[in-house]
């Protein structure tokens, strides 16, 4: 039980990280990341919070990827929710302040991807469940055949030619949250001295007959 905890507070930890990185580009106020670009869209359309937006959007796809047939975690229900939660928190919140020149927005930018990154750190290490995003790109390339970067790829293509049609900010940040995202989450994980490849990550149904197995035992 004490591993358990030590496992949720991590998880918790890396999502507020994740959302204190995405608030960042946001504010970096340079064109928003791919994803970002998307809910902003649906924030302008719908006249909804970022955070909400992205919540409506893990939402959807939480249901998708279970219609699949892909395995959840409680990592990946809590990833839907509470990033969204956080963002918001941070967003209405005065210490992250919306940037008014290129260089510094840049900067802060980048400060912000490493900040997912650490977040993702966090978050993957606790074995809890993939996130929506990264089921759903299981999802298709299991389904199509195609290269898991392709996919991938072709996710993010989509979602900001979506979020642009909807008014959401596209601009310098765009590209270099798409290209650096990767960088700055392999320099973290080499810093940190963290293989990802090693994580299993644990699905509802592993931690109910986990727990079934700890009853019979303890009878």
């Amino acid at each position: 039980m004490r591993n358990l905890i030590k496992r949720f507070v991590r998880l918790n930890l890396g999502l507020f990280f994740v959302a204190l990185g995405i608030a960042m580009t946001i504010k970096a106020h340079i064109g928003y990341a791919p994803w970002e670009v998307f809910h902003a869209g649906l924030s302008e359309v719908f006249g909804i919070s970022m955070g909400l937006a992205s919540i409506m959007d893990g939402l959807v796809i939480g249901i998708i990827i279970i219609f699949a047939g892909e395995r959840i975690g409680i990592g990946t229900i809590l990833n839907m929710v509470m990033i969204g939660l956080w963002l918001d928190v941070i967003l209405t919140g005065s210490f992250l302040r919306e940037q008014t020149t290129l260089q510094t927005g840049i900067i802060l930018l980048i400060a912000g991807l490493f900040v997912m990154s650490y977040g993702l750190y966090f978050y993957m290490s606790a074995g809890m469940g993939a996130g929506p995003c990264d089921s759903l790109m299981v999802a298709i390339t299991r389904k199509t055949k195609a290269s898991i970067g392709s996919c991938r790829g072709s996710m993010e293509v989509i979602v900001v030619i979506l979020g642009w049609s909807l008014g959401g900010m596209i601009g310098p940040g765009t590209v270099i949250s798409a290209v650096g995202l990767g960088f700055c989450i392999q320099m973290t994980f080499k810093l940190l001295k963290f293989d990802a490849m090693m994580i299993r990550h644990e699905t509802i149904r592993d931690m109910i007959n986990t727990f079934k197995q700890k009853e019979k035992s303890s009878n």
